[in-house]
């Protein structure tokens, strides 16, 4: 940067002043084609305003050519659900009752790794704004993450850091956070993946979308001041992988790490939604990735006119910064509003009211230009839609890798199995007290997943399940799942089984599942293999959500994760959201204490161990191919648990998945504190029959009363079923009958050891 500002009528005169673009991220074709745009070179500010603008994270570059395909599938059915979709700030969907529900998935996996805990706390910050944005009250979030091996040095660096900013910045925040996931893998050494759900609810006609309408409306930043931290920020980091080197690959980009306060954004929450009632707003703007940068050009673009903004006008915290910094901030806890000319004052009177910084910083003008002003000379006069819309399209080479084959070929059969019932329980045993098979209360517990009252269900149930009208009782559950091991050895089938697991958690508890949200986390697009596993899984994804008839409402893409040249397993994080009319009616995970209930499996067991948590977490084996997945039998047994729920039949259910019906198991009886008796088919080998992780499958806990009533209905709709076991809250342990038995404080100890061992 030079040392004075860097005006257009400058860069009209200095058309060979060196540029420092590649430093910046952009490529020299990239580069040529802004001059092209503007016909000079661009100046510091727009220079800085393109390099965030088009960067990876925010312009999509490399997945937008695949991710027109979710549109391209989606069903006129499934598109009537959205109120808002992809494209917006988050999806909305319409729930009835004049009710509706926004929620998003989004990563901050980079700054995570350079500064753990502001990393990890700022990514929720960043995802309850985007749900502000639309208008809604957040009411919950929660969080999928993913380490290096547990017990890895730098692991135990990165993790109790995130889980600490996860914890500290929602838990100020008042929101719950009701679920999520915790995976060890040693594919996420030096790159951990950190994302983050919100959901929030409002009134239908409350919707607000970004756009900036209306010449001579003004633009009001409010909230947080603006700061050095954070430049360039995730949208730098995001778009780069780690050298390898900790030193150079990691902290040397501290600087960039957005510094998160979460009492100011608990009061930018009720600042907003006063705004809101008050009917103050035209058009709204979250300042998350790339700053004023993305929320002025992102609003002009999808307004109607052009924008004039006053930079020196923007409140600093930090003296001497250049307008290419201030436009590159990702200061946290900032809002940009659209408001027309008459309720300005009552906008800044409802600022005032919460102690919230506002200031008028420009106005909507004629034309499609988007055009910043430093004391009064101007730094940036662009196309707004260059900016935001018109960023670079790259169709990048795609291959099958070479290794794929060998992959799929080398199964887990050749692992030797267990045959006898010492061997079966000391498998057993194995498994429960591996990292990722382990209880995480060590990780919810630093969570606060009650606050505010309206929490039905939360960690370790299969779904978080959270009320959002008192006076019907209705609510929405949701649920991220992805097995990383089965994208890795199938990514269309293994996407699917993503969106299957996450569909399933949610109508375990009951409710009805209505949309999707996703999380794309892959290595560098560069990588003619990883563009193949991301389109892979895309459609995978999206094909599983037309059998489904459920729309993908919106999410992200997270690409270069990956240290050096050793890139990630392929993770698609998929969220679900489902609605569920009476949270009374939800289907709880533990059984309970009353004697008899009968234990079903419904669903059917094949021998599928390749990729399972048996032969990852016990052999080391990643190999062969991942389970068969059936979405219409998915569809039916989701089907069959909701109107168990609605009809009370069922008393408990937890779904089948990591380790199999054994993990279940033991998760149902140690999470209810019952005993139960367990009866294994005599014709198929019991290994299978415990460590399987067939899909579609769910193990559900029915009254006596109502076995009769409900085993007709399965049979009556085709599903599969088999009577398993029965509760027996007297016994005190989990006996598997004709194998072997063990005490509830057997199976506890072992499985709440681990990572308190590791981490505290």
């Amino acid at each position: 940067m030079t040392s004075t500002v860097d005006t257009t009528q400058h860069a009209e005169a200095t058309p060979e002043q060196t540029q420092p673009y590649v430093e910046l991220g952009l490529a020299d074709d990239e580069y040529a084609r802004i001059r092209e745009i503007l016909g000079r070179r661009p100046t510091d500010a727009e220079l800085a305003m393109y390099s965030v603008m088009w960067s990876e994270h925010c312009s999509y570059k490399s997945s937008k050519k695949h991710l027109r395909y979710f549109g391209e599938t989606a069903t006129p059915e499934m598109k009537e659900k959205m109120l808002a979709g992809i494209g917006e700030n988050a999806g909305v969907v319409d729930i009835g009752e004049g009710w509706a529900v926004t929620f998003k998935v989004e990563s901050h996996n980079h700054p995570s790794y350079v500064e753990p805990y502001q990393g990890a706390a700022t990514g929720v910050g960043g995802i309850v704004r985007d749900i502000m944005a639309m208008g809604a009250r957040p009411l919950a979030v929660a969080d999928a993450l993913r380490f290096g091996p547990a017990d890895a040095p730098d692991t135990r660096r990165v993790l109790p850091g995130v889980v600490a900013g996860v914890g500290g910045y929602g838990n100020c925040l008042g929101l719950p956070n009701i679920g999520g996931e915790l995976v060890f893998d040693q594919s996420y050494s030096g790159n951990p993946l950190v994302n983050a759900l919100c959901v929030g609810a409002m009134r239908v006609e409350d919707l607000h979308l970004a756009f900036a309408s209306g010449k001579g409306n003004k633009i009001i930043l409010f909230g947080a001041r603006t700061g050095l931290d954070g430049i360039g920020g995730v949208s730098v980091l995001a778009s780069d992988t780690f050298s390898g080197d900790e030193s150079s690959g990691g902290r040397k980009k501290l600087p960039s790490v957005q510094v998160g306060d979460p009492f100011t954004e608990k009061v930018l929450i009720e600042c907003c939604l006063e705004l809101f009632a008050q009917k103050l707003v035209v058009g709204i703007q979250d300042l998350g990735g790339a700053g004023l940068s993305c929320a002025t050009s992102e609003l002009a673009a999808a307004g109607d006119g052009g924008m004039h903004i006053y930079l020196d006008r923007v409140p600093l915290r930090a003296t001497g910064m250049t307008p290419a910094e201030v436009l590159s901030s990702e200061s946290q806890e900032r809002m940009c509003a659209v408001v027309s000319p008459e309720n300005v004052e009552a906008f800044m009177k409802v600022c005032e009211k919460w102690d919230v910084i506002a200031t008028d910083i420009g106005e909507v003008t004629d034309g499609e230009h988007l055009v910043i002003t430093w004391n009064d000379e101007i730094v940036v006069d662009v196309p707004a839609h260059t900016v935001a819309h018109q960023g670079p399209v790259y169709d990048r080479p795609i291959q099958r890798p070479s290794t794929q084959d060998a992959l799929q070929a080398d199964t887990s059969a050749k692992l030797p199995r267990p045959s006898t019932s010492d061997e079966l329980r000391a498998d057993i045993l194995k498994l429960i007290s591996s990292p990722n098979q382990a209880s995480k209360e060590w990780v919810t517990s630093q969570y606060d997943r009650y606050v505010r009252g309206n929490t039905v269900s939360a960690q370790p149930s299969d779904s978080g399940v959270i009320r959002i009208d008192e006076s019907t009782g209705r609510g929405v559950a949701v649920s991220t799942d992805c097995n990383s091991k089965f994208v890795y050895l199938d990514p269309y089938e293994g996407a699917k089984l993503a969106l299957a697991e996450a569909y399933r958690n949610v109508a375990t508890s009951g409710a009805k599942p209505v949309a999707v949200s996703d999380c794309l986390n892959f290595g560098a697009p560069t990588d003619p293999g990883v563009m193949w596993q991301f389109e892979q899984a895309v459609h995978g994804l999206a094909d599983g959500c037309v059998e489904l008839g459920i729309p993908v409402t919106g999410g992200n893409v997270s690409f270069f994760n990956q240290t050096g040249d050793v890139a990630i397993l392929p993770t698609p994080v998929v969220g679900v959201l489902g609605v569920i009319d009476d949270v009374t009616r939800r289907i709880p995970t533990g059984i309970g204490a009353e004697a008899g209930e009968t234990l079903l499996l419904l669903g059917e067991t094949h021998d599928e161990l390749d990729g399972s948590a048996w032969a990852r977490e016990l052999h080391g084996h990643l190999g062969g191919r991942p389970p068969r997945v059936d979405l219409a039998r998915e569809k039916l047994l989701a089907d069959i648990l909701i109107a168990g729920s609605r009809d009370g039949m069922i008393s408990a259910a937890h779904d089948i998945s990591d380790g199999g019906l054994i993990q279940t198991l033991v998760e149902t009886v140690l999470i209810g504190q019952c005993g139960a008796r367990v009866f294994l088919d005599s014709e198929q080998d019991p290994f299978v029959q415990l460590f399987s992780e067939s899909a579609g499958r769910v193990l559900v806990a029915v009254p006596r009363t109502e076995e009769l009533r409900f085993t007709e209905m399965l049979t009556a709709r085709g599903l599969p079923w088999r009577k398993t076991g029965v509760v027996d809250p007297e016994s005190g342990s989990l006996e598997l009958q004709g194998i072997t038995e063990f005490t509830l404080d057997e199976l506890r100890e072992p499985w709440e050891r681990t990572l308190p061992a590791l981490f505290d």
